[in-house]
């Protein structure tokens, strides 16, 4: 577990220099009023490689399984970001269809993650745990629509071209499918808390995070 703990990051950073270096270079820049394909599939690539690693190899799945949901939860919190969307299209620079659904959707998400990664983390609020995951895939999911068919729903409005250019072309290139991802994995966990062995895993689970708390502390 610990090589395939590795072999993620090294493949996240790769990602991530990969959206950074093609937003920098322009490869995803869109002067219309929609966001491009090559936008979709930057985004989209990295997922279809996790469906199928997840579907195909058990030793991915346990991995994905092992991670603490209580930690992707609460990176979620990085979601606040969407108040950019409500200040831009104020400015001007988004168009109100796509930036308010998507804008006040990832606030709301943001700003009740650590919350959720506090008081529902757990077999005993699996269903309201894994509620509130559905609602940030559902966020996610509208603002991608909105953002590929602004320009079909309003083609005279301010365009979705900024979403194409850095630093915004990060979010759907890069923290969108991850964040989706994480909702994935926090989804396959709860669902595994109505059986005695996923009880089991998540005390194990917890009682490992704890110990790596305390050790950190000294």
């Amino acid at each position: 577990m610990k090589t395939y703990g590795k072999l993620i990051a090294v493949v996240i950073v790769a990602w991530f220099a990969f959206a950074l270096i093609a937003g920098a270079s322009g490869l995803f820049q869109n002067q219309g009023n929609r966001i491009g394909a090559a936008v979709g599939i930057a985004a989209g690539v990295p997922l279809v490689l996790f469906a199928v690693c997840f579907a195909a190899s058990d030793s991915f799945r346990k991995f994905a399984l092992g991670l603490n949901a209580q930690t992707l939860t609460f990176a979620q919190s990085g979601r606040i970001i969407g108040v950019t969307f409500v200040i831009l299209q104020a400015r001007g620079v988004l168009p109100a269809i796509f930036a308010w659904p998507a804008g006040y959707g990832d606030i709301f998400i943001g700003a009740t993650a650590a919350l959720v990664a506090a008081k529902l983390y757990g077999p005993s609020h699996r269903g309201s745990f894994s509620f509130w995951q559905g609602l940030g895939i559902l966020d996610l999911v509208t603002a991608v629509g909105l953002g590929t068919t602004a320009g079909l729903i309003q083609p005279h409005s301010v365009p979705m071209a900024p979403m194409t250019v850095l630093p915004l072309s990060l979010i759907p290139t890069f923290l969108v499918p991850l964040y989706f991802i994480f909702h994935v994995i926090c989804i396959a966990q709860a669902r595994d808390w109505t059986s005695v062995a996923g009880a089991r895993h998540f005390e194990t689970v917890v009682r490992r995070t704890g110990q790596e708390i305390g050790v950190s502390g000294r």
